[in-house]
């Protein structure tokens, strides 16, 4: 055997899971390759299609190991105290070689992934891929609750990661934050304290973010992301799979089944995945090279950014404890619990349960705005419109002490020296 010869036969040990050349090495690949085990052996190619599911999933996963790998190189230049924070976020900007892109690669990253993990959301509502259909074995309403867990664990990751440069944006961000924590009846103050470790924030309000912020909260995500996974492997695949089950076993519906042809996972699932990454990658870096992050000036306890704003992801939550604040001679409502408790936990509470309740037939899952689900869809988007509507109002109308101003007319206010 020649040279050449040998060192095909070691690539093609390598890499034949990935590429493989006949049907029985695809069929093996998934059982015998432990990052494709978490894929089932085939798909359909609806599944798979990118009008499906807009392979929002996987960009959200891309965006997770981007944050990991950019995060671990950040914890050897940040140092997490008081006195350094920003500093040392002033050394990556202008001292570091090539610091400035790699936090512009986090924190854009971060932002990202919030987008893609709530569009990824709004996609399985949409195509009523939380209903169980005709698989037997499938349990997707329990799969919905891990991604709307998911959902949270992603703004909090976003949230604590906001405190650690120490700047005035970040600490009275996260000084509303608390706020709202407070206002929780009888267990308020309690919160407050676990969140900011002392009666005010300081020096242990950022080590308990920090430590949440690169090993608490990523830990869970790692977690529950692979139960993800593996729940939709046991699910039979994602929710397309059921139209081509159906269309088998009920000849009396005239369902469409054309392109739904079960594929071998590899090499058709590997090279979208590979490519969505690529794309995914690329677009974090083009972020990065042309939008600078923003760092205001250190955290001043004794000086109130006027407006003071929270990230744009719980303008929302802001907004709303605003319009819900209601004072008079006789009573007063307390809009942080009301506003920033009370609504939003009902509207998650309801988001999760209404995969347990949803009455619609099997035929509607798997299917974007199946006519079975129009008020349903109705509603949801409701919803949305009303979270998006408080964060644009709130982003561009809301000016000094809170009050509504055109987006081009904001009074100026006189510097603070």
């Amino acid at each position: 055997m020649s040279l050449k010869e040998r060192l095909y036969k070691v690539w093609r040990a390598l890499v034949w899971t990935f590429d493989p050349a006949d049907r029985a090495e695809a069929g093996k690949a998934i059982t015998r390759n432990f990052w494709l085990h978490w894929f089932p052996p085939r798909m359909t190619k609806r599944s798979l299609s990118w009008s499906y599911s807009l392979w929002l999933g996987t960009i959200s996963w891309v965006l997770f190991v981007i944050l990991t790998v950019t995060g671990v190189v950040l914890m050897f230049l940040y140092i997490p105290s008081v006195e350094r924070a920003y500093w040392t976020i002033k050394d990556l900007e202008y001292s570091v070689s090539w610091g400035w892109f790699l936090r512009n690669m986090h924190r854009w990253g971060a932002h990202m992934m919030v987008a893609a993990v709530f569009l990824h959301m709004m996609r399985v509502f949409y195509t009523g891929a939380y209903k169980n259909g005709v698989s037997h074995a499938a349990r997707r309403e329990i799969n919905w609750t891990v991604g709307m867990i998911l959902l949270v664990l992603t703004l909090l990751l976003s949230y604590t990661g906001y405190l650690l440069p120490w700047d005035q944006l970040a600490y009275w961000a996260i000084t509303i934050g608390v706020k709202i924590a407070e206002s929780v009846p009888i267990l308020g103050p309690k919160i407050k304290f676990v969140m900011a470790g002392g009666t005010e924030l300081g020096q242990p309000t950022l080590i308990r973010f920090y430590a949440l912020h690169v090993m608490g909260l990523p830990l869970a995500v790692l977690l529950l992301f692979s139960y993800h996974m593996w729940r939709i492997r046991k699910d039979e695949g994602l929710a397309a799979v059921e139209q081509f089950r159906l269309a088998k076993k009920r000849k009396d519906l005239q369902i469409d089944t054309s392109g739904e042809e079960p594929v071998y996972s590899t090499p058709w699932a590997v090279r979208r995945i590979v490519l969505v990454s690529l794309a995914t990658l690329v677009w974090v870096m083009f972020l990065a090279t042309f939008l600078d992050s923003p760092l205001e000036e250190p955290a001043d306890p004794s000086w109130t950014p006027n407006p003071a704003k929270a990230p744009w992801y719980f303008l929302w939550l802001q907004e709303l404890l605003a319009i819900t604040t209601i004072r008079t001679p006789w009573f007063t409502i307390n809009g942080g619990f009301v506003g920033g408790v009370v609504i939003p936990g009902l509207m998650g509470l309801a988001a999760t349960v209404w995969a347990f309740l949803d009455k619609s037939p099997a035929e509607a899952t798997g299917v974007w705005f199946h006519k079975s689900r129009t008020v349903q869809n109705i509603v949801f988007t409701l919803g949305v419109l009303f979270i998006v509507g408080l964060i644009l109002f709130a982003m561009y109308f809301r000016g000094p002490n809170w009050k509504v101003y055109w987006p081009w007319a904001w009074p100026e206010l006189p510097e603070i020296i």
